[in-house]
């Protein structure tokens, strides 16, 4: 199934993170390319990413974020852009969470 969707971030926080890898060193700057064509991937399709199991989700999502379900988009270099999808019956959105390496990921995910 293919939704359409606007991406939102979860907080100033983390939309001021990624505006700032912009103005970044070079890896920085590829970093803010490859989140810019997942975001705009999930804007095409809010379930172009992989849902992990509600019995995955790390609990500081649920407290912190109060979500319901989780999406996790692959970047290049193993690192991971995790994000929910929220239906309000007018319009959908996608709510970025974070992104971080793979070992970060392995990390929040205790494998």
């Amino acid at each position: 199934m293919k939704l359409a969707s606007k991406v939102k971030f979860t907080d100033k926080k983390i939309h001021k993170a990624f505006e700032e890898l912009r103005n970044g060193n070079a890896d920085e700057r590829k970093m803010y390319d490859w989140l810019f064509r997942a975001f705009k991937d999930i804007e095409a399709n809010a379930f172009c990413g992989m849902q992990i199991p509600t019995r995955l989700i790390p609990k500081v999502y649920l407290k912190k974020h109060n979500i319901k379900n989780l999406w996790k988009y692959n970047l290049p270099n193993a690192w991971r852009l995790l994000y929910s999808v929220e239906n309000n019956r007018i319009l959908v959105v996608s709510i970025i969470l974070e992104w971080m390496n793979h070992k970060n990921y392995e990390r929040r995910f205790n494998y």
